[in-house]
């Protein structure tokens, strides 16, 4: 998460500042030289539940590079600009795996405040051979049944996706 400091207008040093706006007084960064406001808006992130169609239904799970640890999670990315949702998912899904998506079905939004996201979930069907972008060090199929779900951020996807295929979502660490 990026902190301002700076009015990317006029650079002068940004100031916590309460001003009337719709709905009420905001705290905000605001500029007090040119009038600029610090939003802080969530940004929306994509995420797939990959269900691979010519694997038996597997679901795919990724480790992202950067991430310390072996956790598994879905394929996320950002939206390009002029692209709607669906298509910033299917580029997203083959941008990291190769896979071509079929399907695309919304599964719902998440607040992740933690990030400052917005989750925006999906269920994909996919197929093709998967070739991991340099983003991703691995991956990890599953049965639906043998998934386990995380909480937070992006978990809430695969919990919903499971619920929508009549599965108990089990969690990280439940016991069995």
């Amino acid at each position: 998460m990026t902190t301002w400091r700076h009015c990317p207008q006029c650079r002068a040093e940004l100031v916590l500042r309460v001003a009337e706006e719709d709905g009420g007084p905001k705290e905000r960064l605001r500029c007090p030289d040119c009038d600029f406001v610090h939003w802080n808006n969530p940004t929306p992130v994509l995420a797939a539940v990959i269900e691979c169609v010519d694997r038996g239904g597997a679901v795919l799970l990724a480790r992202n590079a950067a991430w310390p640890g072996r956790f598994f999670g879905l394929i996320t990315g950002f939206m390009e600009a002029g692209e709607s949702p669906e298509d910033g998912i299917r580029r997203e899904v083959f941008e990291e795996t190769s896979l071509t998506v079929g399907q695309v079905n919304l599964l719902g939004a998440w607040d992740f405040q933690r990030m400052n996201q917005l989750i925006v979930g999906y269920h994909v069907q996919a197929r093709g051979e998967i070739h991991l972008s340099a983003e991703l060090a691995e991956y990890q199929l599953f049965a639906p049944e043998d998934v386990k779900v995380w909480p937070q951020g992006t978990g809430q996807a695969l919990a919903t996706w499971l619920r929508s295929k009549g599965l108990a979502p089990k969690m990280i660490g439940e016991k069995e």
